[in-house]
């Protein structure tokens, strides 16, 4: 991960579970290999299965010493809050982690390696602090390049954030994978460049060079890939984040488009200050919105459905998938809970057409 291989402690204190800690349930997801201990001294003596639902026996440990003892050589930031700062109670953890000469990876918004303190130390123990949002020094302005490429490009859209858009991408990609199709995944996430060990955070990028940004990456993968599968951010008809989706619909140039939704939410989850939360559009509205806005710059359709099913009980999950389906008349599953194989297929009869998709 990020130029070697780990054995990571991820910090997740007093937020270990599937909503709170999302880049520590993605990394336990797709990189458990590579995790020696989580570090939650509220659940202590737990595994990350029992916690998150993932990560199998990986253990739940009180603190860094702890992780330690349970091989781990370095230290991962398992939140992305809200303002992106390191949590105040977290710095002793951080601290502690340097003085062992560990790497520190972080996907926060506040760059790591821009305190003076944790600099100095990691300078002085010969550790490394890894601020994955940090943006790439090249800064380009998109203009629609990535619609001449050869490659089916997929995007993955929402309904709301944290809904599930990386893990339906990601799961979206492997399937394809198994099915005999080169795919790439492009990472637009702190979590997901974790995951893939490339990338481009696109929320710490100035608002210019967003679409810029992704319109490199997805040229890029296109080089060597039958499809690219694009990591979608925000949502379209979010009050704080619809600028980075509209950005990436537009620096990506999808021809295909998997909207995410999350089953039992009815409301945009907002700032705790907002005055209210906008309710979440029926999907066939939330599926006409994308279609148009995307057709601004370059046409796509929707062609599947990734429901994410979170607590919900397994009959209850599959009529929920159902009544998606039927509602848009298109594939939907839970890809994580049922498998990504229809929305890969769906993918897959894309390829090769010639005829402009509706808008």
């Amino acid at each position: 991960m990020l130029g070697r291989r780990r054995r990571l402690a991820i910090l997740a204190e007093a937020h270990f579970s599937p909503l709170d800690a999302k880049t520590a349930v993605g990394v336990l997801r797709y990189r458990a290999d590579q995790v020696a201990a989580v570090i939650d001294s509220t659940r202590a003596g737990t595994t990350a299965e029992e916690c998150a639902g993932v990560g199998g026996s990986v253990p739940v440990v009180a603190d860094v010493a702890a992780a330690a003892a349970c091989g781990a050589d370095g230290l991962l930031i398992g939140i992305a809050p809200q303002g992106g700062e390191l949590p105040a109670a977290w710095r002793a953890a951080v601290l502690d982690a340097l003085e062992r000469g560990w790497d520190v990876l972080s996907g926060l918004h506040v760059f790591l390696g821009d305190d003076p303190e944790l600099a100095a130390l990691a300078a002085a123990r010969g550790g490394r602090l890894l601020d994955v949002r940090r943006p790439p020094v090249l800064r380009s302005v998109a203009a629609a390049r990535a619609s001449r490429v050869e490659a089916l490009v997929v995007m993955t859209v929402g309904s709301d954030c944290n809904v599930g858009k990386m893990t339906a991408a990601l799961e979206i990609a492997r399937e394809l994978e198994r099915l005999g199709v080169r795919a790439a995944f492009v990472a637009t996430g702190q979590t997901g460049i974790l995951i893939a060990d490339s990338g481009a955070a696109v929320d710490a990028i100035p608002a210019d060079f967003v679409a810029g940004a992704i319109e490199s990456l997805v040229l890029e993968a296109a080089r060597d890939a039958q499809v690219v599968v694009v990591e979608g951010q925000g949502a379209l008809h979010h009050p704080g984040y619809s600028g980075v989706t509209l950005a990436l619909l537009h620096g990506a140039c999808p021809r295909a488009l998997v909207l995410c939704h999350a089953a039992r939410r009815g409301h945009i989850r907002t700032a705790s200050d907002a005055p209210r939360e906008p309710p979440i559009p029926p999907l066939a509205d939330l599926a006409l919105a994308y279609e148009g806005a995307a057709s601004w710059v370059h046409p796509a359709a929707v062609v599947g459905v990734a429901l994410n099913t979170l607590g919900l009980e397994a009959a209850a999950a599959r009529s929920a998938c159902e009544a998606a389906g039927r509602e848009l008349s298109l594939p939907a599953t839970d890809p994580v809970r049922f498998g990504a194989r229809p929305l890969a297929e769906a993918v897959r009869q894309q390829l090769g057409r010639t005829d402009a998709p509706h808008a």
